[in-house]
């Protein structure tokens, strides 16, 4: 990664980021990433149309921030980016990011996607050549540099995060944490599912046969049992080790089941005590209990 802390700072702090670079060198990762992160995001924008869109687009709004890809497919019209990218930079905070790929990486993704590079030449290496010549004159301006030779799709994701919000942002992953019965099958959508058939069955208590997880009773008898306390800490300590490590891979959506007979009294007690625990390390988190209302 090359341009310096100011010119790192200087694209944190940007309300208009312009990411260029060559084909096959992960512009289409950075703009989801940025979208993501709050931007307002637009690909292959003609350069004619940034200076219109930086005065009457999203920018114009007080928090508004907006990522814009400007790359070859714009053709003879690239030419113009230097001056038009300095007017802009004249009323707005705007930054530039350039994304450079080593040679044979570019080749073998192009190998792999099986798609023409946009440059037209006779062969990729030739096109790659012809497009660096292309784009010399933006690369010169631009704040930061970011080679993504080694980054897979999530490592560039994570980059993103890390340069425009400090920090690999997990807290919108959206965390479901739901109860299920065996007896009905297991959940389909079950990214981490707990099997807690071991523990005491509540099922077998008079008292506690028609209530549920949620109610008093099977609270107090479940937390009777010492393994219990030990099976719920144990698993928020695996839950927590691995669900920030989800987010980082890119995931929006995890699901975490509790699994017991039938789905009505420990399972949805674990899966309500996970939740709260979740809940309040400021988690985005809703609770589903599949099977709680079924005939048993």
């Amino acid at each position: 990664m090359a341009g310096g802390p100011g010119g790192l700072a200087r694209v944190a702090q940007a309300r208009l980021v312009v990411v260029t670079g060559l084909s096959g060198s992960g512009k289409g990762t950075v703009l989801r990433a940025l979208e993501d992160a709050g931007f307002y995001t637009v690909d292959n924008l003609p350069v004619d149309l940034m200076k219109p869109f930086a005065e009457a687009g999203p920018l114009t709004q007080d928090a508004g921030r907006a990522a814009l890809v400007v790359d070859i497919r714009e053709g003879t019209g690239l030419s113009r980016f230097p001056a038009t990218f300095a007017e802009i930079q004249k009323s707005l905070p705007a930054s530039l990011v350039f994304l450079e790929t080593a040679d044979a990486v570019l080749q073998r993704r192009f190998s792999e996607t099986r798609r023409p590079h946009p440059a037209g030449g006779a062969s990729v290496a030739e096109s790659v050549a012809a497009e660096r010549a292309l784009l010399q004159p933006i690369r010169a301006l631009a704040d930061l540099e970011l080679d993504t030779s080694r980054f897979n799709v999530h490592d560039l994701r994570r980059k993103v995060l890390e340069i425009f919000q400090g920090r690999p942002d997990d807290s919108d992953l959206r965390v479901t944490v739901g109860s299920f019965g065996f007896k009905y099958g297991p959940p389909l959508d079950g990214d981490v599912v707990l099997d807690v058939r071991f523990l005491p069955n509540p099922n077998y208590e008079p008292a506690c046969r028609h209530l549920t997880g949620k109610d008093a009773g099977v609270v107090r008898f479940l937390e009777s049992y010492s393994e219990t306390a030990e099976f719920l800490e144990r698993a928020m300590g695996l839950l927590d080790f691995v669900v920030p490590r989800y987010a980082a891979e890119g995931k929006s959506y995890l699901s975490i089941y509790f699994g017991c007979t039938g789905g009505r009294h420990r399972s949805v007690y674990l899966a309500e005590a996970a939740a709260k625990r979740f809940a309040a390390a400021g988690r985005n988190v809703r609770v589903q209990h599949r099977d709680i209302d079924k005939e048993h």
